[in-house]
């Protein structure tokens, strides 16, 4: 092995000219959506791996009383949302301005590295809030550098069940994290809960070691005479060249003229050129059901195990299993949203999935004390609350896709050769942040103030406005254009 294959082994993102070990496989199009998935996967275990046990670690390290722990574990939460915020748009210009998405992607599993081990030895809450902020910036880098790999590798008419099925998957990790954390943290402690954090971590680092871009592969392959790729027609080199995505046969006439950018526009536009198409609403839709989402997840993350031990009595192990029900709603849900925004379109599906979560929120209202039964019930409502979650996850990002990329196949001069995806990735992953950002800090405020029920029926009432904002601003364009085009 000659020293240029070592080199472009070991670092696939730079172009050597000898081709890497084990190239077909390592850009093999299930591979990437493997890895991208540990990632997305690895962030959100991690991130619920400490749910339940905030509360106890603030106990037990830091000394806060019972009675005034809930704002705290509020804050440490949005700690992590608020870094995801600040570092989202900027990780999005980074992947968008440099040759190789995978750089980038690497380096922000090292500030997940850091944070683990900071929440394993900090003994402060100033030490615990830091390491919430590197996940948050991890977090904004798997996000945004992540979804946009995605795109560059299943192209949009894919996009939406590939996302389905990945948020199936990632939905494990917050199905089985809380219950991990708790299981571990009552049998073997801290030492437990972050040694599976720091092997999930090794895990994912390999992979995105492994990874090699779609675009860098194609670069080895015709350095080397390969031809195509024989992957059954999975290969996405010149999907973006070749057009094969559904909306660009559509963007003629009328249509083209209305996605068109008018020349001269400012250099600092033309330096974050994603900034011109929030003048269109379908886009700005798409982030606020984004924003909502979030802040729904939020509000669950920080209020359950709170919830619980008021009701209950729980300990952190009970307080995880609780995080059961609401995660199998998504699992089961999330593929089958995922192809319903492929087939159907984003708007019916961003309006059932909001317009159901009314009725499934005002219904946590009925949850009180008691015994058994009482906890089946609330059991039971976690189940349909996190299938409704599941359902409003791909509409989003697909929408969001779908009007960029409209905007980059009228103006690609415009875009640059990468086009804005990940600085729309990035835009997407602030927005959903401080989703996350505010839903505990909101969430667990409401509770405090007007208590558990009448908190869910304010997050009822915002579902319904999303519901009907769904309704009049997304989908609509794309798919007034595929029936006219039949």
């Amino acid at each position: 092995m000659n020293l240029q294959i070592v080199k472009s082994t070991l670092a696939p993102g730079v172009f050597y000219g000898a081709p890497p070990a084990g190239l077909e496989w390592r850009s093999n199009t299930f591979f990437i959506i493997a890895t991208v998935g540990v990632g997305l996967f690895t962030d959100l275990f991690l991130y619920g791996l400490v749910v339940p046990i905030l509360p106890f670690l603030l106990q037990d390290r830091v000394g806060i009383p019972t009675a005034e722990v809930q704002p705290h574990v509020s804050a440490l939460l949005a700690a992590y949302a608020g870094a995801s915020v600040i570092f989202s748009p900027i990780a999005g210009v980074i992947a968008d301005k440099t040759s190789s998405r995978q750089m980038p992607f690497l380096a922000g599993l090292f500030a997940l590295l850091g944070a683990t081990i900071m929440l394993y030895l900090g003994q402060t809450e100033a030490v615990l809030a830091i390491a919430r902020v590197l996940q948050g910036v991890s977090a904004a880098v798997v996000w945004t550098i992540g979804l946009a790999l995605l795109l560059d590798t299943v192209g949009p008419e894919n996009l939406g069940k590939t996302i389905g099925s990945i948020f199936s998957f990632v939905s494990v990790g917050t199905l089985i994290a809380p219950v991990v954390g708790g299981v571990l943290y009552k049998k073997s402690g801290y030492a437990g809960v972050f040694g599976v954090g720091a092997g999930l971590v090794a895990v994912d680092f390999i992979m995105r070691l492994l990874l090699i871009e779609k675009k860098v592969a194609a670069r080895y392959r015709s350095v080397k005479d390969y031809g195509r790729s024989n992957e059954n027609g999975e290969e996405r080199d010149q999907g973006e060249e070749d057009g094969n995505g559904e909306e660009e046969p559509l963007l003629g006439g009328q249509e083209k003229d209305y996605y068109e950018i008018p020349p001269n526009q400012p250099s600092w536009l033309r330096k974050v050129p994603l900034v011109y198409c929030f003048r269109n609403p379908a886009l700005l839709t798409a982030f606020l059901v984004a924003f909502v989402q979030a802040g729904l997840l939020g509000t669950f993350d920080a209020t359950v195990t709170t919830e619980a031990e008021a009701l209950f009595g729980f300990d952190s192990l009970s307080s995880g299993l609780l995080f059961v029900p609401l995660g199998v709603g998504d699992l089961l849900v999330g593929p089958l949203a995922g192809w319903a925004v492929d087939r159907y379109g984003t708007k019916p599906v961003g309006v059932i999935g909001y317009g159901v979560l009314v009725p499934f929120l005002i219904s946590l209202r009925a949850v009180h004390s008691g015994g058994k039964s009482e906890l089946i019930k609330y059991c039971a409502l976690l189940t349909l609350n996190g299938a409704g979650l599941a359902s409003i996850g791909a509409p989003s990002i697909v929408e969001a896709g779908a009007v960029v990329k409209a905007y980059n196949d009228a103006n690609p001069d415009f875009f640059g050769e990468n086009g804005p995806y990940a600085q729309l990735y990035g835009m997407n992953s602030m927005v959903f942040s401080a989703g996350l950002t505010l839903g505990p800090l909101v969430g667990g405020g409401l509770r405090e103030a007007i208590g558990y029920g009448n908190m869910n029926a304010v997050m009822a009432v915002i579902s319904g406005i999303t519901a009907v904002l769904c309704y009049l601003f997304i989908g609509g364009r794309r798919r007034i254009l595929q029936k006219r085009s039949i």
